[in-house]
Parts: C-alpha cells; sequence; structure tokens
C-alpha cells in the first residue's frame, strides 16, 4: 500500500451458490429493531425482496417512519449478504398497504396465520420447481385480523401456519423462510 495505490491478491476464491427459490418476504411492520434483526436474517437465509407491509395491526406511525429507515435497512442487508457470502443483495422496497401486497404477488403464495392453516410441510409438499418465485406473508405483533385473513384468501393465496406456538412476527417469518428454502433444496 502507498500513499496513491493499493494492491491486492487473491488469497481464495469464495464460491457462491444462488438461493433455490425466488423469495420475497412480506413482513408486516413491526418495532423497528425486530424489523431489522429480520432483514439481518432474511438476507442470511436468501430473500431476494423484502417488503415491509402495512397491515391494521402494525403500530400507527410506522410506515412513515420506515421511509426515513430505507438507507439503514439496505445497509444491514448489504452487511448481512456480506457475511453469508451472497452474490447478490436482496431488494428492500418502501413500505405498502396490505391490499397492495395481496395483488401483486405470483407464483407460489404462502399467507402466514397464527391461528389456522396449512401446515407449512403439508402446503409445499407438491412439486417444486427450481428458481419457483415464493412470497411469504408474515403478519404483525398481535396477528392478522380477520378481515385480512378473509381478502387473503379470496385473493388466492395459500393459508399457512407452524403449529400451535405463538411465535413473535419475526420468529416466524425466519422459521418459516428456512422451512421453505430447505423445501426447495435439490439433494446431494
Amino acid at each position: 500500500m502507498r500513499k496513491d495505490e493499493v494492491r491486492f491478491r487473491v488469497l481464495e476464491k469464495l464460491v457462491t451458490e444462488d438461493p433455490p427459490l425466488r423469495l420475497t418476504l412480506l413482513l408486516a411492520l413491526i418495532k423497528f429493531d425486530r424489523f431489522e434483526w429480520a432483514i439481518e436474517k432474511a438476507t442470511e437465509l436468501g430473500a431476494g425482496t423484502i417488503v415491509p407491509v402495512e397491515a391494521a395491526r402494525s403500530e400507527n406511525g410506522l410506515e412513515r417512519a420506515a421511509v426515513k429507515r430505507m438507507d439503514r435497512w439496505r445497509r444491514i442487508a448489504r452487511e448481512s449478504s456480506q457475511q453469508s457470502r451472497r452474490a447478490r443483495l436482496p431488494e428492500i422496497r418502501p413500505p405498502i398497504a396490505f391490499a397492495e401486497a395481496l395483488g401483486g404477488a405470483g407464483g407460489c403464495r404462502y399467507f402466514l396465520d397464527e391461528s389456522d392453516g396449512v401446515p407449512l410441510l403439508a402446503a409445499v409438499s407438491g412439486k417444486r420447481a427450481a428458481q419457483d418465485e415464493v412470497h411469504l406473508l408474515v403478519g404483525p405483533e398481535g396477528g392478522w385480523t380477520d378481515a385480512e385473513r378473509d381478502c387473503a384468501v379470496q385473493a388466492g393465496w395459500t393459508r399457512i401456519w407452524l403449529g400451535p406456538a405463538i411465535l413473535r412476527a419475526e420468529t416466524a417469518a425466519i422459521a418459516a423462510m428456512a422451512v421453505l428454502a430447505n423445501a426447495w433444496l435439490e439433494p446431494r
């Protein structure tokens, strides 16, 4: 290293693999420290896109404050991508309304509900293809309202659950993502 020059030598080339599916996490806005933890872990698990969603039970004002956090969230995703040796950063999108979250997704669409639904493993037991597009919608602390549940089902989302334990929103999101990512892995 000199004043006007820095030289590097490659010691080892690191292999990166693309995630087995294209996963979009649509996570209801929750307290920012927990939301940021979810961004970090979702990035490590291979989320391609992370979208904050304004749900009926999201705390008031979080959607406005979230816009100011976008740079911080992208930095968290970048650092987590480096740690997990991802070749691509996840896209962190601005917050959207619940109705918009329901309408924009294609592919496999899973609505995580703490009260009922098809067990997640049963929901993914059918044929899967490499690089399927999967959307996972996870609710806020306090869960979804009955109206939100009805709208999701009417919009064609598969209502899934992780069992009888009541998990924090960020824990549920990461647990479901881990199961989904594993379900799409090819045997080695």
